[in-house]
């Protein structure tokens, strides 16, 4: 089992660096931050650019990945966002995770001025999104028109330093994303459904997501062992870190219905992911070795 933490980017890089080397010290395998340019009750505080954040934790760390928790196409378009992952996986020496999902409604989706999409349409978006960006990372000098972008002639020289591109981590719960998983990625990441305030119904709804994504590999002919399966506990309606035993207990579970990889976040002093650092700091100290081993 491989366990990573989610550092939000909501603390000026004086102070969040440090989170950024101490996860790596304590020896997290993966880290990653959110791509918003605002996030729920949060958007009246700080909040910084997530891939400039990225670039910065590459230069503070050297071994553990890195990664966007996740990018959507609610403002970003492909051949921009391209040049962006190609510096950031040359930056970070090949340790970019790209975490990609469609995108929900908020802050990011209003900002711009556009209208909200219902979910139909943002994952028609998001298909799109995802085979021309796929496309520009590996080929050179793409020309596309579609539905939701165009590009003309869109560079990617020198290419990813990961090849063909950096992996894929696609955010899927409904069978049209599901189906993107099985085309396009490297990784799955799901944050389950359920009842907000029932534990044991998110577990149900995480254990029925798994047998949906092996129904869909398996339906595409795609072998299962060639996709990491990445679970966000702290979807869950009680945060992970709420101690050590449970984030444990968590551990198990999830490991228990096949994935890879679990993500925990930073505890915060309040709001979301509100928690005790000290709970964080055991948890790494006393009990990772013995949950990645």
């Amino acid at each position: 089992m491989r366990i990573g933490i989610v550092i939000l980017p909501d603390q000026r890089w004086t102070e969040s660096q440090r989170r950024w080397r101490q996860a790596e010290e304590w020896g997290f395998d993966h880290a990653w931050t959110y791509d918003h340019l605002g996030w729920r009750d949060l958007v009246d505080g700080p909040w910084f650019d997530s891939m400039g954040t990225l670039t910065a934790a590459a230069t503070v760390t050297s071994r553990m990945r890195l990664g966007t928790l996740v990018a959507s196409p609610n403002f970003r378009h492909p051949a921009a966002f391209a040049r962006q992952i190609t510096t950031l996986d040359d930056v970070s020496g090949g340790r970019l995770l790209l975490g990609l999902g469609a995108g929900g409604i908020g802050f990011d989706s209003a900002v711009l001025g556009g209208e909200t999409l219902p979910p139909r349409q943002r994952v028609d978006r998001f298909t799109e999104f995802t085979e021309l960006l796929d496309l520009i990372l590996r080929e050179d000098g793409t020309t596309w028109r579609g539905d939701w972008f165009a590009a003309v002639d869109a560079r990617n020289n020198p290419g990813c330093l990961q090849q063909p591109r950096v992996p894929f981590v696609v955010a899927a719960n409904g069978p049209r994303s599901m189906r993107l998983v099985a085309r396009f990625g490297q990784g799955w990441v799901t944050t389950g459904t359920g009842d907000d305030n029932d534990l044991e119904s998110w577990w149900a709804s995480v254990t029925a997501l798994s047998a949906r994504l092996d129904r869909t590999l398996d339906e595409a002919g795609r072998d299962p062992a060639t996709l990491d399966r990445y679970l966000s506990l702290d979807s869950a309606p009680v945060f992970s870190l709420s101690s050590a035993q449970f984030f444990a207990d968590q551990v198990g579970r999830a490991a228990g219905l096949g994935f890879t990889d679990v993500v925990t976040h930073w505890p915060r002093a309040s709001s979301w992911y509100a928690g005790d650092e000290a709970v964080l700091a055991d948890v790494a100290t006393r009990l990772l070795p013995e949950l990645r081993g």
